[in-house]
């Protein structure tokens, strides 16, 4: 492509709506524009990058041997009710009516289309296994987008679905899922993990994230040094802490303690000459509208995920501060689980303890030698706390690490949840009717490239992975009034445009300057800069993006050069 004739609009200014990196970059290099808040045209260059992390998800699809369809957008609201997620589903969903006013919604996900299609059009063991996909525009209302691509409302995603007869087979289909995957980032050149993770809104008994690792990412990740254990935060599990051996009978009665004005776990501490680990914590959460009490040690904080997941709800929220005495009347700071008529979850590491400090429900006050077990009984009792590097490793007991990442694909084991909620059946060899046991398995196409970004820049701009640049050489014409330059830039370029790679040519009538700081900008992996060094001795200078090396050489040897740099890269 000729630069003179690219619609390439990049800026030196950083746009103030941008906070992340990948943001700034992709508005300042021309790659992206907001048309409204969550939403973005995709300009050439973003148009290209997409394409480019798209053709690698396809190819490893079908070599994994998914078939690809495309599937509506819009989706009728009775395929959701079946499913039971209309209303589950939350504000994300984008629900409207049509003139008819029937309910309609913007697909945000396709489990409930693609289960209706397999019960229409598979009913035969023999038709299975069956893996379906698609690349497809999807839309989520989110409450606050922000970070460009990295949380839109819209996005371009690959989202698959496998349908087998049972759960062995579901779990070939699974690690054939995760095996694509593995090649599918490592092809676009990404630094990543593979986490245990929660699944969320879509449902299922197992799950998987692949996390890109950048300072910038939304999402945490914990690794053991010392095995292969990984999971999201949401999902890490927590060694179950020893029993406590002590004897009840022969611990202390509780005793009340005045604590006027401590509020704060530290204070409450300094005040009684006890440490944060002796006092435990009660947070108030609303779960699916039922106020529900949290308990950990003092020094912990709640996992939300965690705690819904043991309540079984579909939703769990923090009760507001100034909400506490109007729904439950009890005192904010001196809430305490003995006597308290709220459902309990308590934290294994609380009930291992054989005494410790609560609040009394009473302003200013404050109970001593709390035995967990005698003095109250939760409902329920699990992990529910925020794991920390000084916990250990669940699998090895090995050292922790918190990492930052930016999820960017997601495999799910459904089960037969949809299949029983939507009746999809299919006929066993007996002649039986039997559920689909099915999978799930997203990738965030437009978020790979933001993630790429956000994993790879510097002060300059983008430093783009070969295998999803725009384009892998940029060349650079610093001689456009002397003729030589311009038949060996344009020979150039028509080379190896011939040879099927994806070249720019910048023959823009710019300063040098400016040529150099765009190419930085959009991140081509090698640039080819032919000027005054040719026009004296017949060199020309290849710059790598990634590196800054620079190396300098006859110009008959570039293509050869170019060539084995570019097909390396592509491995």
């Amino acid at each position: 492509m000729r630069y003179s004739q690219l619609l390439l609009p990049t800026t030196k200014e950083t746009p103030a709506e941008a906070e992340v990196v990948s943001h700034q970059l992709l508005l300042r290099g021309g790659f992206i524009r907001k048309l409204t808040s969550g939403v973005y045209t995709y300009l050439p260059l973003g148009f290209m990058a997409i394409q480019k992390v798209t053709e690698i998800v396809r190819e490893e699809m079908n070599r994994a041997g998914a078939q690809e369809i495309l599937m509506p957008m819009v989706q009728p609201g009775d395929l959701w009710q079946e499913s039971g997620r209309w209303k589950k589903y939350g504000p994300e969903l984008l629900r409207f009516q049509d003139r008819h006013s029937r309910d309609y919604c913007l697909g945000p996900t396709h489990e409930e289309v693609i289960t209706d299609i397999a019960r229409k059009e598979l009913h035969s063991y023999r038709q299975l296994p069956v893996n379906l996909y698609q690349i497809q525009t999807k839309f989520r209302d989110e409450i606050r987008p922000r970070f460009g691509l990295m949380r839109g409302r819209e996005f371009i995603m690959k989202d698959a679905y496998s349908f087998d007869a049972d759960d062995a087979a579901s779990e070939l289909s699974y690690e054939r899922m995760r095996e694509a995957y593995y090649k599918i980032f490592e092809r676009c050149g990404l630094d990543f993990r593979a986490v245990e993770a929660d699944s969320g809104s879509i449902g299922g008994s197992f799950s998987h994230e692949f996390m890109v690792l950048a300072k910038t990412g939304e999402d945490t990740l914990v690794t053991c040094t010392a095995c292969s254990y990984a999971a999201n935060v949401e999902k890490a599990a927590i060694a179950p802490p020893e029993a406590c051996c002590a004897d009840i009978d022969t611990l202390p009665a509780m005793e009340t303690v005045d604590t006027p004005g401590m509020k704060k776990v530290e204070r409450v501490a300094d005040f009684l000459g006890v440490s944060s680990c002796d006092v435990v914590k009660t947070m108030l959460y609303i779960a699916d509208d039922q106020v529900v009490a949290a308990l950990v040690r003092g020094d912990r904080e709640v996992q939300s995920v965690k705690l819904k997941n043991i309540l079984g709800v579909a939703d769990v929220e923090p009760l507001p501060e100034e909400d506490v005495w109007k729904r439950v009347q009890l005192p904010v700071g001196y809430l305490g689980p003995v006597k308290m008529d709220l459902t309990i979850v308590a934290d294994q590491e609380v009930m291992a303890m054989a005494t410790c400090i609560t609040g009394a429900n009473v302003k200013g006050t404050h109970v001593k030698n709390v035995v967990p077990g005698r003095d109250f009984t939760p409902a329920h009792v699990g992990d529910i706390r925020q794991i920390t590097e000084e916990d250990s490793c669940p699998v090895c007991r090995g050292t922790l690490q918190l990492t930052e990442g930016i999820e960017v694909g997601h495999i799910f084991k459904l089960g037969t949840g949809y299949s029983e909620a939507m009746e999809a059946t299919y006929q066993d060899s007996e002649g039986n009717e039997k559920h689909f046991v099915m999978g799930c398995y997203g990738i965030g196409v437009s978020r790979v490239v933001a993630a790429a970004i956000e994993q790879n820049h510097d002060e300059n701009g983008i430093i783009f992975p070969m295998p999803i640049a725009p384009f892998q050489v940029v060349i650079l014409n610093l001689g456009l009034k002397d003729d030589a330059i311009c038949e060996a830039a344009e020979k150039l370029y028509l080379e190896l445009q011939a040879k099927g790679y994806d070249v720019l040519y910048d023959d823009r009538d710019e300063r040098p300057g400016s040529k150099f700081k765009d190419a930085d900008l959009i991140g081509i992996p090698l640039r080819v800069t032919i000027g005054k060094t040719y026009a004296k001795s017949g060199d020309v200078e290849i710059r790598h993006r990634q590196t800054g090396e620079t190396v300098t050489m006859a110009y008959a040897e570039t293509v050869a050069y170019l060539e084995k740099n570019i097909d390396q890269a592509l491995v």
